[in-house]
């Protein structure tokens, strides 16, 4: 019997059974700031792990969630295959009384269902079909789950970094594009805060001795959306502003957060100096920025592509077209490409709405690419 039969013969009878394990994990309820939440689900998923044959470590965060990193096969000086995801969501506590888990036909709903609880789910089902065949790695494998991706990866990114450092390749099951498709490309990302500082009068009394800071902000915002090439994938979005104190006082204050996407690393290196270099219009206004670029883009290299063609490869064995693409979002296999290592993202379940009151994933999708995830491990 061809390998791919295999792998899905021993994943589809399991369909009840993982998606009972699925409905646990939605169920226990994960937002990226509540440390008690996310430290509990990571001693969940350690144990999960334990249970497969992992060697488990729950690694110290201070500030938000453990992280999860299980390691599996013989310790050998051959490099692993590198597994990310997360296991944060973007979700508050109790947002499952008004969007409980359910499933209807093929589809299974519930907040972070798809962004990417379902990921955790495949890679179990990925790693019990592996061994109930008697079937072993031809590699060691580490997989890395995060608890604050949804919010910059701020803590976890050395981790990440390390790990992906000492890999052969990284695999991130984020969910696929709309169509399935994997993701060989993505946007990197940076968030900048401007403020500014006027000076305060009476608008009707004295309006001469004030220096508006909205009045400046106005121009800044316009000098910043030039900055933007949309031609070349590169834009900036003012998203959040705010000043003022009352109508009748010249604001003295004003602010503005703004977002940038770029899908290179000279991009971002135009656009961070370009930032810094604005310069206030209005005499006597003070413009303070901060921040700058979180994660790099995902470029479309040829290590990123020839890995892509293995597992294109390793998916047809099982009858799928996987095709590839880019997205305007980030993740944190951003961080593994940047640095080189071959990473292909977009590996998680199929679904939609992400970050939305309907977010869902398709059930057979879910038995679909724990048998990818079982061939690309034995296949790589």
């Amino acid at each position: 019997m061809p390998l791919g039969q295999a792998l899905f013969d021993a994943i589809q009878p399991r369909r009840d059974a993982l998606l009972s394990s699925l409905r646990s994990l939605v169920e226990h309820e994960s937002p990226s700031l509540d440390k008690p939440a996310l430290d509990g689900l990571a001693h969940t998923i350690g144990k999960r792990f334990e249970a497969l044959g992992g060697r488990v470590d729950l690694i110290a965060n201070e500030i938000g969630g453990l992280h999860v990193r299980a390691r599996f096969g013989p310790e050998t000086g051959e490099k692993p295959a590198l597994v990310i995801g997360h296991y944060d969501t973007v979700w508050p506590m109790g947002t499952l009384a008004m969007m409980p888990f359910r499933v209807e036909g093929n589809v299974a709903f519930g907040p972070g269902i798809f962004d990417m609880k379902a990921s955790l789910t495949l890679i179990e089902a990925a790693l019990e079909a592996i061994r109930s065949l008697g079937l072993s790695h031809p590699r060691p494998l580490v997989v890395l789950f995060t608890s604050d991706e949804e919010i910059g990866s701020l803590r976890s990114r050395k981790l990440i970094e390390s790990e992906a450092l000492a890999s052969a390749f990284t695999l991130v099951v984020e969910p696929p594009l709309s169509n399935g498709g994997l993701k060989t490309a993505r946007k990197g990302n940076g968030m900048f805060n401007l403020s500014l500082e006027g000076r305060a009068s009476h608008a009707g009394v004295e309006p001469e001795k004030g220096r508006n800071a909205i009045v400046e902000l106005a121009h800044q915002i316009l000098a910043i959306q030039a900055i933007a090439r949309p031609e070349v994938g590169t834009t900036l979005n003012v998203g959040v502003i705010a000043g003022g104190s009352a109508s009748n006082v010249v604001p003295a204050h004003a602010s503005a957060e703004i977002d940038a996407r770029i899908i290179s690393a000279s991009e971002a290196t135009r656009v961070d100096a370009e930032m810094r270099a604005l310069r206030p219009i209005t005499p006597d206004i003070q413009l303070t920025l901060t921040g700058g670029f979180n994660r790099p883009p995902m470029e479309r290299t040829p290590a990123v592509i020839g890995l892509y063609e293995r597992v294109k490869a390793i998916g047809a064995t099982l009858g799928l077209d996987l095709t590839e693409g880019s997205t305007g979002g980030a993740s944190d296999g951003n961080f593994t490409a940047a640095l080189g290592i071959p990473t292909i993202d977009g590996l998680g379940c199929p679904g939609a709405d992400a970050h939305g009151v309907n977010e869902h994933i398709l059930v057979d999708g879910l038995l679909e690419r724990a048998a990818l995830m079982a061939a690309l491990l034995l296949g790589l």
